[in-house]
């Protein structure tokens, strides 16, 4: 794997760890789309650190059991008067 690649990946995990953050977040933290971030933390970051694969995992599935909520904030959000 291209060390750039690499980096990124790891980055894109340290950020999903570190703030708790959704894949979107994280995308636009980083200036990539969150479909690259998916790629990265699903698969590339497998092969490179298992560990940090399974942390990222953990919070990932918490934040799809959360997506209704968060989706249902912010439709009250945008048509409160």
């Amino acid at each position: 794997m291209r060390p750039d690649i690499e980096k990124r990946v790891i980055d894109s995990a340290e950020y999903i760890i570190e703030n708790k953050s959704t894949v979107r977040a994280a995308a636009k933290f980083l200036g990539v789309s969150k479909s690259t971030v998916h790629k990265d933390v699903t698969d590339r970051l497998l092969e490179i650190d298992s560990n940090l694969a399974e942390q990222v995992r953990r919070i990932l599935d918490i934040n799809k059991e959360e997506r209704h909520i968060r989706g249902g904030e912010a439709t009250r959000n945008k048509y409160k008067i």
